[in-house]
């Protein structure tokens, strides 16, 4: 029997649960969305946003996504100082992987796909928070820790428990879904252990990631890129990215893959950074002011529960955002697989009644997750350096990488698809076509036209 669908509670108002409510908004006549912070109104740093401190990319899968959840969204954020960068352009790009410069001039096919929005990460929230808190049927609870879902009948959570973390009076919130938005610390697989149903099994692998960042002010025409990667490789485990972000800041993101400690002190961050992006971006920040100071952070695994894996599960209870799958943050797609949940949640709650709703969301969410986080996954076991035979196949895997980057280097074809595949608008597989396999065959190395820094040489 269909459950009706009248109050909904998401618990955690970072991107995911923003979105999450969002969607609600469609189906349930109120949503409550709880948040343990007092949320700020301008676009500042927040306690329960970590990330925000660090190198914080959104794709064009994730760009769209938002744009269809908030007509005008990116306009506004534009007229804020964000840039909405087309990856057609090469001179507002920089990414090299190994010795291969990948942003080449040349036609697309499909430029008007291609482009995102770089905002900083309190900039975006606040605008995505906004818009929001303007949707009739959302209120924020703002300043209250979720303690845990509640069984109002078997096999049914009908409410959620909470307390104000000032005054610690607690309330229980009537609720016909509870949507579980807390993060990589979400408590839900130990919530079901204890009511006597099985924790989702978990796929997880060892990053170890160290990587420091640094905000600056870029003064007026020193900085002509937007977006800036250089990827650490086997032979290197130091990488650097690079985002201009609204009102001439921009952040520099230093990262150590395989354990490798970075610097924290400013003088070091820098030194560092000279030795692994161009010239004139090294320039541009020597003549930055620096805002703040050094940030610095452990990453220590990528962690997938999968709740599409169980065969009994709570009523009236999902989990979205990093609390179902937390990637490696260097790839920058935390809030893309967000939306890419929230997507699913929005398809599955159009699918069908409440009932079955759980198995089509985590299902529908898992076909979205699955190739992103096996990308990941080869990606990360690429850079980090292994013993006995496991050397075997990551030597065969980064001769392939390195004859796939030598090849979109220098073919606009690869290149697009690369591209695309990289901001999550088409499978990986797509590189994987004949048709595309052929033109890896053929291609042939050439030296970038830039300067490359002599350690990359």
């Amino acid at each position: 029997m269909s459950q009706r669908r009248e109050n909904a509670v998401v618990c955690g108002a970072s991107m995911g649960g923003l979105l999450a409510a969002r969607v609600l908004s469609e189906f349930y006549g109120s949503i409550t969305l709880v948040e343990r912070d007092v949320l700020p109104k301008a676009a500042i740093q927040r306690r329960g946003v970590s990330q925000g401190r660090h190198l914080h990319g959104l794709s064009s899968r994730g760009y769209l996504v938002l744009a269809e959840l908030f007509p005008k969204l990116f306009d506004e954020l534009m007229a804020s100082g964000a840039s909405v960068v087309d990856f057609a352009d090469p001179s507002l790009i920089y990414v090299r992987v190994g010795d291969h410069q990948l942003n080449q001039a040349g036609e697309m096919s499909q430029p008007e796909a291609l482009v995102t929005c770089v905002a900083s990460r309190p900039l975006l929230e606040a605008h995505v928070r906004r818009r929001v808190r303007a949707i009739e049927n959302v209120a924020f609870l703002e300043d209250h820790d979720v303690i845990e879902p509640v069984f109002g009948q078997p096999d049914r959570v009908t409410a959620v428990r909470v307390v104000n973390r000032t005054t610690n009076q607690e309330r229980v919130l009537g609720a016909d879904l509870v949507i579980d938005a807390t993060g990589p610390s979400a408590r839900t697989p130990t919530f079901l252990e204890t009511h006597g149903y099985a924790r989702p099994p978990e796929q997880k692998y060892a990053v170890k990631l160290n990587y420091s960042s640094q905000f600056f002010r870029v003064p007026d025409g020193t900085l002509a890129e937007k977006i800036v990667l250089v990827a650490p490789t086997i032979q290197r485990s130091t990488g650097a990215g690079l985002l201009a972000y609204e009102n001439s800041t921009a952040i520099l993101t230093l990262i150590g893959v395989a354990g490798h400690k970075l610097p924290t002190d400013l003088p070091n961050v820098i030194a560092l950074a000279a030795e692994l992006l161009p010239s004139q971006i090294t320039a541009a920040l020597r003549a930055a002011e620096p805002l703040g100071d050094v940030s610095a952070r452990h990453y220590p695994a990528s962690a997938w529960h999968r709740y599409d894996k169980l065969n009994r599960f709570p009523k009236g209870l999902l989990v979205i955002g990093d609390a179902v799958c937390s990637f490696n943050p260097i790839y920058g797609q935390g809030m893309s697989s967000a939306a890419l949940q929230a997507q699913a949640l929005r398809d599955s709650l159009a699918d069908g009644d409440t009932d079955g709703l759980s198995r089509r969301y985590f299902r529908s969410a898992a076909k979205r997750l699955t190739p992103i986080w096996q990308v990941n996954r080869l990606n990360d076991f690429a850079v980090s350096p292994v013993d006995g035979w496991r050397s075997i196949p990551q030597r065969l895997l980064n001769w392939q990488i390195d004859k796939l980057m030598a090849a979109v280097a220098n073919d606009m074809v690869l290149n697009e698809a690369f591209f695309r595949s990289l901001q999550l608008l088409d499978p990986p597989g797509e590189l994987l076509r004949p048709s595309k396999l052929i033109r890896v065959i053929k291609g042939k190395r050439r030296s970038s036209s830039t300067t490359v820094p002599s350690s990359l040489s």
